[in-house]
């Protein structure tokens, strides 16, 4: 299950660019106490690996670059995925009782909130990141200290480490093991344009956008539009939709899509 959050800046001033931890803090708020709890400290066990099963965007919208960050010129968009419908219910319900959320410095009114259909999967699926992929490894030098090391899309790792940690998030959520059965996840419009540097809180994350091509049994496809490709997916990273052409993040007109609701004020608690 997938949501759209439209926000609109209450304020003139700049978001900072490095805003994915802030974002985060948004998400587990509107949860309460203890259903984030679970989502932070637990989430699903695969092994001793605990696993989130949620994934969030960047906001997406007409901004202006300036040396503070970016300025929203009229809203911006916000997606959030996970298989856990009811994470998400929790999520939509919270944000849209709040009707303002802060990010960072920036107040900004929840205006809506909608469901988005279910796309229709087929392979190879064709996946566009909204936020970016992260796939590293943690390896040790000669002088014994550890070292992250991120891979590219160009590198052979790269694929193979998406589809090992969509497995793993399989059998998390459904306690089934499927095999990948010959799958391939590989780059079909990456440049180096589309490396993205990252801060989250004041660690530095090399991820990746672009298209590509997932090409694996259907429990995988749709596992990557609900949990996201790669790492990181609860810090912001991997969040991925089906790419068309023109495609930009928000497919269809609004009559298309299931709402929640239209405003915020409409779910308001006397």
């Amino acid at each position: 299950m997938r949501i759209k959050v439209i926000l609109r800046p209450q304020e003139a001033r700049p978001l900072p660019w490095h805003y994915n931890a802030w974002l985060q803090g948004v998400l587990y708020r509107a949860l309460g106490p203890q259903a984030a709890t679970f989502w932070h400290d637990q989430g699903f066990a695969d092994g001793a690996r605990r696993l989130k099963l949620f994934a969030f965007s960047r906001l997406l919208g007409p901004f202006a670059r300036t040396r503070e960050g970016m300025l929203f010129r009229t809203t911006a968009a916000w997606f959030i995925a996970s298989p856990a419908d009811a994470f998400l219910e929790q999520v939509a319900l919270g944000l849209l009782r709040q009707g303002q959320v802060h990010i960072g410095p920036l107040p900004m009114e929840v205006v809506s909130v909608e469901v988005l259909p279910l796309a229709a999967l087929a392979r190879p699926l064709r996946l566009k990141a909204l936020s970016p992929i992260t796939v590293y490894s943690t390896l040790e030098t000669r002088e014994g200290r550890k070292k992250t090391y991120y891979y590219a899309p160009q590198e052979p790792e790269f694929g193979g480490l998406v589809l090992e940690n969509l497995r793993r998030k399989i059998r998390a959520w459904t306690g089934q093991d499927i095999p990948p059965d010959g799958a391939t996840f590989r780059p079909a419009r990456v440049s180096n344009r589309n490396l993205v540097v990252a801060r989250y809180k004041g660690t530095v994350v090399k991820g990746w956008t672009g298209i590509y091509e997932l090409d694996a049994p259907e429990p995988y496809l749709r596992m990557a539009l609900d949990a996201g490709l790669g790492a990181k997916n609860s810090q912001g990273f991997g969040f991925v939709e089906v790419w068309e052409k023109q495609s930009h993040g928000d497919r269809g007109s609004t009559e298309e899509k299931s709402k929640i609701t239209q405003r915020h004020g409409e779910h308001r608690e006397n």
